[in-house]
């Protein structure tokens, strides 16, 4: 007995069930379907089509169709609003077991804003021994345009790049015809194989890459298959090319780099996207056949420089097209420099391919003119030579030219003891006419250094004051000047320089650091921060900027690398006093005139002033290191531009980083 009583209940929940689902509405049914269509849940949309629905599209036409179609409109924003059956229109359709509603569908594409009306047919049908309603599907759903066969297409249109100028507008970055060069494969002639070859070789391609090309299925035996780019200045190279059968070529549009490898740490270039960059650029509607900023400016202002793309929506039925939406491309904003190319190319050939970093900035403005890094890259032979053999050269260079070392910090040398000699003055611990002094050519501070020494290049005739120490680079001076200051003084002096703090610069340049701990609590890291050495590094750009208090009376300036940025802006004010400046200068001015750097720039054809630096690199205290040499300096009567200057490795010729600065004065004076 019990056991029929629990089949019943089992039997009567059935019916229940059974039930509800004969007691949906319509309105209900598609209230529910609509749920899924907003929430792009296709699979489960599909289920609640009916079987005449089904028979007509696969799931493949529907769930992959509408995926891919929402996937490249890049669909947002979508909602779908239904009319609600009134009562009456319930028990007809209940009554008939067939309904139209009507709904209406609005979404945000590429291309703009799409919205429509349409009219969904549901229809009563039994399914696995259940009744319910099921939604009479055809293609007018997605748009009703597409309804009896008619096919989206989405156009798109590329915008033109902005391009990257100088001061002047002279090109750094522009757009201008290439040469796509191609292969109709039934012109190669008997010889194709080693036409191929030949073709390989001038192109600094694998004869595998060509042939991946020519078996495209798209190509036919009187097609042009582009193969390689080159630009318009490889006459050379096109002169040898168009000897060989079957070699053509066409005119196209490309990014050049008229500055070359003058320009290529600063600018950088642009290359196809790869997968990655698709995934992080997911909401900026890039596609694998774009390209995007690689490296330098051009990866900075990718978003100004870029562009937007305009796209066409439209469905094309028995031949009569209509448009669904539509945007205009807008082509890149242009971005204009502080830079001077010709001050940057100057910069570079003079460089002659030392291992260096050169920033040159006005004085009285803060503008930067010049940023270079050597050696470098020409970005023209990475986007159009031979791509693999381009890379294997650059990264087995031991110079490591893909280095940018404008944005790098390196130990600044006795280029800092101008700053540390500002940092003493400004605190009163240094008074600039007060001697020490100082016997021998070495000092340590007792017991605590163990056996460590400050060593000084020569000795002193007498008690040694700012000026001097300045002047004849003396380490033990500013060492002791720093101890007797004490860590937290110099270290908040340094932070008055900006150590220890972002660098305010368009392109990112790496902080200048006062040590790893921004800490000077050990006094031999103390005593050896104050001329140079220690774990102190400062970038080029950041020394030249320090060097600005002293032109303009005590105020640092904020460098500026675009034209639209606001000029003079004052980055550190009142870090001296103007009197303390003069200092300053007159100390720089000697420094040529009769000190570290009188005989490296004894060519100089105007006075120069500037300091002279030597940072040795070692591992340890007794060994040897490496060398870089400095020198920051500036035209003693105008004053109007800086140059900081470090060459790497110049042991044996400490004043060559001086030669090549005064060099770029006068090419700049020219």
């Amino acid at each position: 007995m019990r056991k029929l009583i629990v089949i019943a209940i089992i039997l009567l929940v059935g019916a229940i069930t059974a039930c509800s689902d004969d007691n949906a509405t319509p309105s209900d049914r598609f209230s529910n379907y609509i749920n899924h269509w907003n929430e792009k849940e296709f699979d489960k949309m599909y289920a609640m089509l009916s079987k005449s629905a089904k028979e007509n599209y696969p799931t493949e036409q529907f769930v992959d169709r509408y995926k891919k179609i929402y996937q490249d409109l890049n669909v947002s924003d979508l909602k779908i609003e239904a009319e609600t059956l009134s009562d009456k229109e319930s028990e007809k359709a209940m009554k008939d077991g067939k309904v139209s509603i009507p709904f209406s569908v609005s979404m945000k594409t590429t291309a703009g804003p799409i919205s429509f009306d349409y009219e969904a047919n549901l229809i009563k049908q039994e399914d696995k021994d259940k009744e319910n309603w099921y939604v009479d599907w055809d293609t007018g759903f997605i748009f009703p345009e597409m309804k009896d066969s008619g096919e989206l297409r989405i156009d798109s249109t590329t915008p033109a790049r902005g391009e990257i100028r100088d001061r002047n507008d002279m090109p750094l970055a522009m757009n201008d015809t290439i040469y796509e060069i191609g292969i109709v494969p039934e012109n190669l002639g008997e010889d194709a194989e080693q036409n191929k070859k030949k073709i390989a070789q001038l192109l600094g391609l694998s004869i595998e890459s060509i042939d991946e090309k020519l078996n495209a299925s798209w190509v036919e035996p009187n097609l042009f298959v582009p193969i390689a780019k080159i630009t318009k200045e490889d006459e050379a190279l096109w002169n040898e090319l168009v000897a060989i059968n079957g070699i053509t070529r066409q005119e196209t549009t490309g990014r050049i780099y008229p500055g070359g490898a003058a320009t290529g740490a600063l600018v950088g270039y642009i290359g196809q996207v790869t997968a990655e960059e698709l995934k992080k650029q997911k909401e900026n509607n890039y596609s694998a056949q774009d390209t995007i900023g690689k490296r330098g400016l051009e990866k900075l202002y990718e978003k100004q420089l870029r562009g937007i793309k305009g796209s066409t929506v439209k469905v094309i039925n028995d031949g009569e097209e209509t448009i669904l939406t539509e945007k205009e491309a807008k082509d890149g904003e242009n971005v204009k420099l502080t830079i001077d190319i010709n001050v940057q190319e100057k910069i570079y050939n003079t460089l002659g391919g030392d291992k260096s970093t050169t920033s040159v900035i006005d004085a009285k403005t803060g503008e930067t003119l010049g940023l270079v890094s050597s050696p470098s890259f020409d970005p023209n032979e990475i986007l159009y030579g031979s791509t693999a053999n381009i890379w294997k050269k650059l990264e087995e260079d031991k110079e490591n030219p893909l280095l940018n070392r404008f944005s790098s910090t390196y130990a600044p040398g006795s280029v800092i003891k101008p700053i540390t000699g500002a940092i003493g003055m400004k605190n009163g611990t240094i008074d600039p006419k007060e001697g020490l002094k100082i016997s021998g050519l070495t000092w340590s501070n007792g017991e605590g250094w163990g056996d460590y020494e400050v060593t000084r290049v020569s000795e002193s005739n007498g008690p040694v004051d700012l000026h001097d120490a300045i002047v004849r680079s003396d380490n033990i001076y500013f060492a002791m000047q720093a101890v007797d200051m004490g860590a937290k003084a110099y270290v908040e002096g340094l932070k008055a320089f900006g150590l220890g703090t972002d660098f305010p610069f368009e392109y990112p340049i790496t902080a200048s650091s006062i040590s790893t701990s921004e800490k000077l609590d050990d006094e031999v890291l103390l005593a050896n921060t104050s001329y140079g050495q220690g774990e102190v590094e400062m970038s080029s750009l950041h020394l030249a900027t320090a060097y600005t208090a002293f032109l303009n009376d005590g105020n640092m300036l904020k460098p500026t690398l675009l034209t639209s940025e606001e000029k003079a802006q004052v980055w550190k004010d009142k870090l001296i006093t103007p009197k303390q400046a003069d200092i300053i200068k007159e100390a720089l001015r000697d420094v040529v005139v009769d000190g570290t750097a009188k005989r490296s720039a004894k060519n100089a054809k105007f006075p120069v002033s500037g300091k002279t630096g030597t940072a040795e690199l070692k591992l340890t205290s007794d060994s040897d290191g490496q060398e870089n040499g400095w020198f920051v300096g500036y035209p003693t009567d105008d004053e109007d531009i800086i140059v900081s200057i470090m060459i790497e490795e110049t042991k044996g010729n400490s004043g060559l980083s001086t030669e090549k600065a005064v060099e770029i004065l006068h090419k700049m004076k020219e």
